[in-house]
């Protein structure tokens, strides 16, 4: 099925920020002496999406203080990195689980959003740097996510956090691990996570509207992007059939807040778009966003782009009123 163009319907600073990112890839392509990217080559998809990111990264707000710090997570040692937008103790925290298809991304490629969530809710941020596939297959950043939690929930309050107001987010591949990991305690009766911040999270469809519309090459997530991740994430053979690759096949009952940020076009739509259907039909309290003009990670484009800058507001917002 043909795709939408979707270039007439972007705002004019998505736009801009398309072709700067259009050159920043050209360079690196150069640099690595090569004329087209290799959908599957994990070294130079992780080299292209480092360098984009590193230039969205630049400036943004300034922290009273942050801290690198390690902890033994179920698979070795797992780095945490905190903002503190503030100097006042403890602060309320959210953790937050960086996109990137359970492949890309870092604590370094996420940090201005990390920076300006902090500075718009007051809110300490916990940035976890979860294990990646391929290296590390499905469900190792399931687990790195839950344990962070539970780490931070025991021992926070040493770091200047109140461990009685958590709550945790992220975007993309990150709202989907941010949804598992609010379940998983759920199903625990472990009332740790007070709210969930989910920015245009992947919660399991594999087929649906959007992902026939949306998703050509100018989209920011393409049909072959959504095949590598799923190949990288899970290896070969046949899925595993656990719910925590869909979790729009469980019950969504009892869970805190959510706000739900959508994009609309964007080929994980549909994903939030049942997600917040389930929440109303469950009566779980939910913020349902649709954001119109961008494209799929536009919340990295801060820096140029005013609409990200409100999405991250909008979500800080609910932060401060339901935690």
């Amino acid at each position: 099925m043909a795709r939408l163009h979707i270039e007439n319907r972007l705002l004019p600073e998505v736009a801009s920020a398309r072709r700067e990112e259009d050159r920043i890839a050209a360079e690196v392509m150069a640099d690595l002496g090569v004329s087209e990217t290799d959908p599957d080559d994990v070294v130079q998809q992780r080299t292209l999406y480092n360098a984009n990111r590193a230039f969205w990264n630049e400036g943004g707000p300034a922290m009273q203080d942050r801290a690198d710090l390690t902890i033994d997570g179920p698979g070795g040692p797992l780095p945490l990195r905190i903002h503190y937008p503030r100097a006042d103790r403890p602060l309320p925290a959210l953790i937050f689980l960086h996109g990137g298809g359970w492949v890309l991304g870092n604590l370094d490629t996420h940090d201005r959003i990390m920076r300006q969530l902090a500075e718009d809710s007051g809110f300490a941020i916990v940035g976890v740097d979860y294990r990646l596939a391929p290296e590390h297959r499905f469900p190792a950043a399931c687990e790195d996510s839950a344990a962070a939690v539970n780490w931070l929930a025991a021992h926070g309050a040493d770091l200047g956090l109140d461990p009685s107001r958590l709550a945790i987010g992220g975007d993309s591949a990150g709202a989907a691990l941010s949804l598992s990991t609010l379940m998983i305690l759920r199903d625990q009766g472990r009332d740790i996570l007070k709210a969930g911040l989910l920015y245009y999270g992947a919660f399991g469809l594999r087929d649906s509207r959007s992902r026939r519309l949306y998703g050509g090459e100018e989209d920011g997530l393409s049909r072959e992007n959504l095949a590598f991740y799923r190949r990288s994430l899970l290896g070969p053979g046949r899925p595993p059939d656990d719910w925590r690759l869909n979790m729009l096949d469980r019950s969504v009952a009892d869970l805190p807040p959510l706000f739900i940020g959508s994009i609309e076009m964007d080929p994980l739509r549909d994903d939030s778009d049942c997600l917040s259907e389930l929440c109303m039909d469950a009566s779980v309290p939910y913020d349902y966003r649709l954001f119109k003009g961008v494209l799929h990670g536009f919340l990295h484009m801060s820096r140029m782009v005013g609409a990200a800058r409100d999405a991250l507001a909008l979500g800080a917002g609910f932060l401060t009123r339901h935690v």
